[in-house]
């Protein structure tokens, strides 16, 4: 097993090289630098080197990671030109959680007899499928679920949520992308827009016309991040989560209006470092020797509710003309609340969707533990 001090050099180490070698190597850089730190956290987490108390470190290099990324990816954009993607991206949302409670119900109609506290985990599915995990966590504590049903709908919702996101990252978005309208992109000028700016450019990024500036980016996020951190802690537990991520959005937002951040180049480059970070701790998390094979429906049950929702909601998405990347941010937004955002926009060489995503997940915590308990009573 791997020391403290070597784990961390991994985490850290590690995204720097998928860096280096995807500006490298052709292959590599097709496959995506957010898909090669996935599948190495996979690899990572499963082959038994990481330490016994593993876990704790991964869940501090997570809480760090996505409030530093998040305000640095938005210092970049344009808050005007979300206008033009929100009345999609809403249209998507609505159809998205109509598609989950589908699911939902369905599933519970059909495996409702055989699985212990069928009610309430249809409750839990609808919270972590419109909220993240967050959310399964407040609706298992709202609804006093078994402690080993909650265990082992998480361990399913890891371990199916790790296929989703591989799939989705790998050739679901280019089946998608056939299958609905491409995005449209809001041209920047005359001559640029942000498709042709690349997300993962780290060329002259050390140079000292770049560094300089992006060191006080960096020192702006750090300062954002405290502030965001510091307003969690006036509201209760179950709203620190939201008011964080609320407030850290809101400040890079305005952070982005000011001009001499905005201009500031790379910035959105050392999000996605922190994201690759992120990505690489995630996956690593995903034990998959936690499958237990004694509980296959409540397995079935959950996989309905991920592959099913996500089969439905791209049907939805093709009869409303609703693009490809649209589509898929807001199934990502849900399914794994807005930290993933970044990640999925990255993979998908689009940042004018952040915003969008960002929207989503946010408004998928405030209403996924209302909707969650709401409809677990419903259907008692």
């Amino acid at each position: 097993m791997v020391g403290t001090v070597a784990l961390y050099l991994i985490f850290i180490g590690t995204p720097v090289l998928i860096i280096y070698f995807v500006g490298k190597v052709p292959f590599l850089n097709k496959l995506g630098a957010v898909v090669i730190a996935y599948i190495l956290g996979l690899i990572l987490g499963n082959i038994g080197i990481l330490p016994d108390n593993a876990s704790e470190h991964q869940n501090l290099l997570i809480t760090l990671t996505i409030p530093l990324a998040l305000p640095l990816l938005l210092f970049s954009l344009n808050i005007h030109r979300w206008v033009h993607l929100a009345g999609k991206t809403l249209l998507s949302m609505f159809l998205a959680f109509g598609a989950l409670i589908v699911m939902v119900v369905a599933g519970h109609l059909i495996w409702g007899e055989q699985i212990q506290e069928s009610w309430k985990v249809a409750g839990m599915l609808i919270g972590v499928y419109s909220g993240g995990t967050p959310n399964l966590a407040s609706i298992k504590a709202a609804l006093n679920v078994n402690e080993t049903t909650y265990i082992l709908t998480h361990t399913y919702d890891i371990v199916l949520c790790a296929v989703y996101l591989v799939i989705l990252l790998t050739f679901g978005k280019v089946l998608l992308r056939k299958f609905l309208p491409r995005f449209r992109f809001v041209e920047v000028s005359e001559t640029v827009s942000e498709k042709e700016v690349a997300v993962d450019d780290y060329k002259d990024f050390f140079s000292r016309l770049t560094f300089l500036p992006l060191l006080g980016a960096f020192g702006a996020a750090v300062l954002i991040f405290g502030v965001g951190g510091g307003l969690s802690m006036l509201v209760p537990e179950e709203f620190s989560m939201v008011t964080a991520i609320l407030s850290i959005t809101t400040l890079g937002i305005v952070a982005s209006l000011i001009p001499r951040i905005n201009r500031v180049k790379k910035t959105f480059e050392l999000g996605m470092y922190f994201i690759l970070v992120f990505s690489l701790v995630v996956a690593s998390m995903a034990d998959l020797r936690n499958f237990d094979i004694s509980s296959l429906y409540l397995f079935w049950y959950v996989a309905l509710a991920v592959f099913g929702t996500l089969v439905l909601h791209i049907i939805l998405a093709r009869i409303f003309k609703i693009d490809a990347d649209t589509t898929i941010i807001t199934s990502v937004a849900m399914v794994f609340s807005p930290p993933f955002v970044p990640m999925m926009a990255g993979a998908l060489k689009n940042r004018q969707i952040i915003l969008s995503g960002l929207g989503v997940g946010i408004i998928g915590y405030a209403v996924g533990n209302y909707l969650g308990v709401l409809l677990a009573y419903l259907i008692r």
